[in-house]
């Protein structure tokens, strides 16, 4: 595909690349819990649990902590409620444009899981990343294994804001970054 994208323009077909990997559904992987405490919820946890998880692991390869944002908290909210209505855990479709958001994705049983768990999920793909080139920065060869973790930790990104929407069976957290990160052929920090 980037052969056929015009010279004047090599942005475009990093910009393709990005999206069309994007596009996959993420994988719904539920993992088991760390601890035996009841999950406290609200938005005031939220928020407090998902900047700490964030920013403790931006703090431990250097890079500057994420600011919450009340646009991006809105606009996950309505995404966490559509997966939550219909189902359907997949990355929302976007516009490659300027007003791309980063997406971070997670499900479980409802009510199971703490927030901190929630964000320990992501956080915990350091294990096997590597800071190289998007999308080579995976030990196991498959970005996927570390894309959450990449965008956790990204030095672009300066603000986060999540959300969290419930069904009869499952959670649905989402979490919109600006800028987005995991841009391919850059490194994450």
């Amino acid at each position: 595909m980037a052969a056929m994208m015009p010279k004047r323009h090599p942005w475009l077909a990093a910009a393709l690349l990005f999206v069309a990997a994007c596009a996959q559904a993420p994988e719904r992987v539920v993992e088991p819990r760390t601890g035996s405490e009841p999950a406290a919820r609200g938005s005031v946890v939220l928020r407090a649990a998902m900047l700490s998880g964030h920013n403790r692991a931006r703090a431990a390869v250097g890079v500057a902590p994420l600011a919450w944002s009340e646009t991006l908290a809105a606009s996950a909210q309505g995404y966490a409620e559509t997966m939550a209505r219909t189902g359907r855990f997949e990355h929302a479709v976007q516009s490659i444009g300027m007003d791309r958001q980063g997406e971070n994705l997670w499900t479980g049983t409802r009510g199971a899981y703490r927030y901190d768990e929630m964000v320990g999920h992501w956080v915990a793909e350091k294990r096997d990343f590597v800071n190289l080139p998007v999308p080579n920065f995976s030990r196991t060869g498959r970005w996927q294994d570390v894309g959450h973790y990449g965008q956790v930790v990204w030095r672009g990104t300066t603000t986060v804001g999540c959300a969290l929407a419930s069904n009869a069976t499952d959670d649905y957290l989402v979490c919109r970054y600006a800028p987005p990160g995991n841009v391919v052929g850059s490194v994450a920090y």
